[in-house]
């Protein structure tokens, strides 16, 4: 198959099992072992990359079609994943891409993983969704913030609807840093960092964290080593005053702004594998029911739907989504269930626009989000590969 095909709709049958089988027979001593992912398709035999082990680490992005281009110019560093996934196996069945593995800030986008984490403890009987919260001098975020007294189901509303940040990182704590990262570890998306809420990453980036200061180790920092350096840099956060922390990061970005700061200090993700926890977070959740119906609610007053044209033809069964922005970056995801069927998952990336302020770049996101979104749906797609 060609690097320039859409991939070929995916029948993974015996070749799934065949991998499973050869992950769990896998040497545990040897550091170089590689796996072909084989799947069965109607056309016959198809590698779709390599599976590292005993790593466990989510491999590169299948070769998929070019994404069209942007309709309308973006600035910056661009990102886009757009695929069809398949409910069964959440193989994508047809995709297109731009820079799917290169790392981008999340912003807000990230709290979809605290409302899964969050979702995961109310199965398990370690929370209830009336449990009540002030705001305090110690969890206040920047922005607005709910009244004292909301419970969690109320949080985690105001966090995906309105992107609150005390709201988030109130909901982040309670279940825990490491669980919140544990969303993306448990998918080897070895690639993504989600476990600072929004005032860490805030105060570590103005200068105020002297765990975060103190240290060459944050970034690449992984497993244990990640958790203690979080937890740290999170004990260092609380000592601030909201408006304080605000002040400070104003001075920052106008007097000695580096892009190269946010990938140090930010949650992040690839749009590939953002759209594999996508995938996996409206597909294979492992959520009760309750808690997959509380989710569903919530995702779905999430930003995005409106702006799909496959919304606007009237074939939009079910969406859920998620967008942030912060200085120079912009961020949208969401999941699809059309009417005829198909599942979709879209994660689009800016980081260094020409904006400070990236509100406004929405449309433009979005005319290129449908414009990958009609190629997977078509019959034909242009490019000459991704990378």
């Amino acid at each position: 198959m060609s690097r320039n095909s859409l991939l070929a709709p995916a029948r993974w049958g015996l070749g799934l099992l065949l991998l499973l089988s050869a992950c769990r027979n896998a040497p545990s001593t040897e550091q170089n072992v590689s796996l072909k992912r084989v799947v069965i398709t109607p056309a016959g035999r198809v590698e779709l990359g390599v599976l590292r082990l005993p790593n466990g680490c989510l491999d590169a992005a299948p070769a998929v079609a070019k994404a069209p281009a942007p309709p309308f110019p973006l600035s910056g560093r661009l990102g886009l994943w757009v695929a069809q996934i398949d409910p069964v196996t959440l193989a994508p069945i047809r995709a297109v891409a731009t820079n799917p593995d290169s790392v981008f800030p999340l912003a807000s986008t990230y709290k979809q993983a605290v409302l899964w984490a969050l979702l995961r403890q109310f199965d398990a009987g370690t929370l209830t969704p009336t449990e009540r919260f002030d705001v305090t001098r110690d969890n206040q975020s920047l922005g607005g913030y709910p009244y004292d007294g909301t419970t969690i189901k109320d949080l985690s509303v105001r966090m995906i609807q309105k992107s609150d940040n005390t709201a988030t990182d109130i909901l982040h704590r309670r279940v825990g840093l490491q669980s919140v990262q544990a969303v993306a570890d448990d998918l080897g998306l070895c690639h993504t960092r989600l476990i600072l809420p929004t005032r860490d990453w805030w105060v570590a980036q103005s200068g105020l964290s002297d765990t975060y200061n103190g240290t060459t180790r944050w970034a690449g920092a992984r497993g244990p080593d990640r958790a203690k350096l979080a937890a740290q840099i999170d004990t260092d956060a609380r000592q601030y005053r909201a408006d304080y922390v605000q002040r400070k990061l104003n001075d920052y970005f106008e007097t000695r702004y580096n892009r190269n700061d946010d990938l140090r200090a930010h949650n992040l993700s690839t749009p590939y594998e953002l759209g594999t926890l996508l995938a996996s977070e409206f597909l294979k959740s492992g959520l009760s029911p309750r808690a997959q119906k509380w989710q569903r609610e919530v995702m779905a007053q999430g930003f995005g739907r409106s702006a799909l044209k496959v919304q606007q033809r009237g074939n939009v069964a079910w969406f859920g989504g998620k967008g942030g922005n912060g200085w120079g970056i912009l961020t949208y995801s969401g999941y699809v269930q059309t009417k005829d069927g198909r599942h979709l998952v879209y994660a689009f990336m800016q980081h260094g626009a020409d904006q400070s302020y990236t509100m406004p770049n929405t449309r433009r996101a979005f005319a290129w989000i449908n414009a990958g979104i009609d190629a997977v749906l078509g019959d034909k797609v242009g490019g000459k590969g991704n990378r």
